[in-house]
């Protein structure tokens, strides 16, 4: 008589569908990840600056645009147009939260100076900022 073979049991997993689905899946990140903007789009002015720590946390940006609209960024969260003076007090807020985050300017480089310098005396006088740092471009 013929007698039938057992055959085996193969517990594997087909990883091949799994492969493609990740592909896809890489493929719209990088397709939608230049897309995203966090941030206010100003022209830095150029400078040849040394960059924050790596180690500190996230600074709190200010930003003015050409047009002298404020804007607050937080941790890539972006807020605006804002008042000055409510923005001044915004930061404070966050810096009562985390007194050691650095606080940034970022000034569009066309903007004239006295509109910078105004953001930084309302962040003294209503964030109660001890020090702003300005933000610039490399120089390359």
């Amino acid at each position: 008589m013929y007698e039938r073979k057992r055959r085996r049991k193969v517990a594997e997993i087909n990883v091949v569908p799994y492969i493609d689905v990740m592909l896809v899946l890489l493929i719209i990140f990088m397709v939608t990840a230049p897309l995203i903007t966090a941030g206010v789009n100003v022209e830095l002015p150029k400078a040849d600056a040394n960059p924050l720590a790596e180690d500190s946390k996230g600074p709190v940006i200010a930003s003015v645009t050409i047009d002298n609209e404020y804007f607050l960024t937080v941790d890539g969260d972006k807020q605006g147009p804002l008042d000055p003076v409510e923005l001044a007090t915004i930061v404070g807020a966050y810096m009562e939260a985390t007194p050691d985050r650095p606080v940034m300017v970022e000034g569009d480089g066309r903007v004239d100076y006295n509109s910078v310098v105004q953001l930084m005396v309302l962040l003294q006088k209503y964030g109660n900022v001890p020090a702003v740092g300005l933000m610039t471009d490399s120089v390359e």
